[in-house]
């Protein structure tokens, strides 16, 4: 899995990684020097060293299921499931975490084979699962993946054959449903046959899996080589490999196509896995993997045509990871639109050039390119926070249309199927 393979390659970086930052991450607990520690381990029967505790001055230190762990008090007091601090009904927290003491100290505690029990000076009692707290715990966490998925160049794509949904199944079935996400979860593209090729059914289709994010370019639009926007894409010319949306502050997660009508030659549709590309970074060049992690840059849209004007600007790095697995979860990726480079100073901006273009070379490989010839009655989902898209040139007259998608809701639908999203 890509996080296992990221937390391996990237441990040389980290370094840089926190001195690069404003806002330092911990990698390493901190311990305050209020309390003395108690250096005896507690196991939870004298011949078991299946679990084992151990207080310190400001956290308690807990080693189960071969997870040795480390809880701050105030974590343990906020995070009590009991009836008065947490509403099982509604899932949410009931204990003001700001009347909670940032001194505390449980008065007592105890571990069976189950469970952790931590008698507060107040009286009140928390139990904690062992198994929750190995999940929930920042070491457990560092281990488990976020998002699962299948790093893909055109080989590895197209030797999997990964199986089209049908559009009957896709939206009356919960097992068509299911499907085309456990697809899109795991490659970041799916497409639908059998779409009636209308906008109407385009629609009806996106909205199975999320609601329809609206734009500057509307809700649902119709997408020709009329040069009706300011954009590249409106025309018959080539686009290179690149994300949508960069100049939102947050891009959208998921683009829609569905060619309605092509009268002409060209215009197939090429796809580049960005994660595939990034890791093979990693590999080779871990320091520029950081870089690209780490500068924020501006990209920009601006357009003065009749009827649309607009001025967008996104910040954020090429690259962006969870800080706690190193798990890469979006890239942003558009040479057409991004602005002049005026948040780093002179001496890391040759760096980064070198770094975007080791990125870039991986991105151009002929080998990881997937070309895709669209045709009325099968659309295609596209992840765009890890799934480059472009085209070829075309002659004739090509209609599309399509839509963004909030990635939030299909997240949702994903996850009430149960499926790890």
């Amino acid at each position: 899995m890509w996080c296992h393979r990221l937390t391996h390659l990237f441990s040389s970086t980290q370094c840089l990684l926190n001195r690069g930052s404003g806002h330092q991450i911990s990698w390493q607990p901190r311990y305050r020097k209020s309390l003395p520690a108690v250096s005896r381990w507690h196991h939870m029967a004298p011949a078991s060293l299946n679990c084992a505790w151990q207080l310190h001055g400001d956290h308690l230190e807990l080693r189960y299921a071969e997870t040795l762990m480390r809880f701050d008090y105030v974590w343990l007091r906020d995070h009590c499931r009991s009836a008065s601090c947490y509403n099982t009904k509604t899932n949410q927290r009931s204990l003001d975490t700001a009347s909670v003491d940032l001194c505390i100290k449980p008065k007592t505690v105890r571990v069976d084979e189950t469970t952790l029990f931590l008698t507060w000076p107040d009286g009140h009692v928390t139990r904690y699962g062992l198994e929750w707290l190995v999940k929930n715990s920042y070491e457990g966490q560092k281990r488990q993946v976020m998002h699962p998925r299948i790093l893909w160049n055109a080989e590895i794509y197209q030797q999997a054959q990964v199986p089209s949904v049908d559009c009957q199944s896709f939206l009356e079935t919960n097992e068509g449903l299911k499907e085309f996400l456990k697809n899109f979860l795991l490659y970041g593209i799916a497409f639908v046959e059998n779409v009636p090729p209308t906008k109407e059914d385009t629609e009806i289709l996106a909205e199975r899996i999320s609601l329809i994010r609206e734009t500057i370019y509307g809700r649902m639009w119709y997408f020709t080589s009329d040069f009706s926007r300011g954009d590249t894409a409106y025309t018959k010319l080539a686009l290179d490999r690149h994300t949508d949306t960069t100049y939102f502050q947050e891009p959208c997660g998921i683009q829609v196509f569905h060619c309605l009508k092509h009268e002409g030659t060209g215009g197939r549709t090429l796809l580049v896995d960005g994660f595939y590309a990034a890791e093979q970074v990693l590999r080779r060049a871990p320091e520029e993997f950081q870089l690209l992690t780490t500068v924020p840059l501006k990209h920009e849209y601006i357009e003065n045509v009749v009827g649309s004007h607009n001025h967008m600007i996104g910040i954020g790095p090429v690259l962006n990871i969870y800080p706690w697995n190193n798990e890469l979860y979006l890239i942003r990726y558009n040479n057409y639109d991004r602005a002049v480079i005026n948040t780093v100073p002179y001496d890391v901006v040759h760096r980064w050039y070198a770094a975007h273009r080791t990125l870039t070379t991986e991105l151009r490989r002929p080998e990881n390119e997937l070309w895709v010839k669209l045709k009325p009655g099968k659309a295609l989902f596209v992840d765009n926070w890890r799934i480059l898209h472009g085209r070829e040139s075309f002659t004739g007259y090509r209609q599309l249309c399509g839509c963004y998608l909030t990635r939030d809701d299909m997240l949702n639908t994903a996850r009430f199927l149960g499926l790890q999203a």
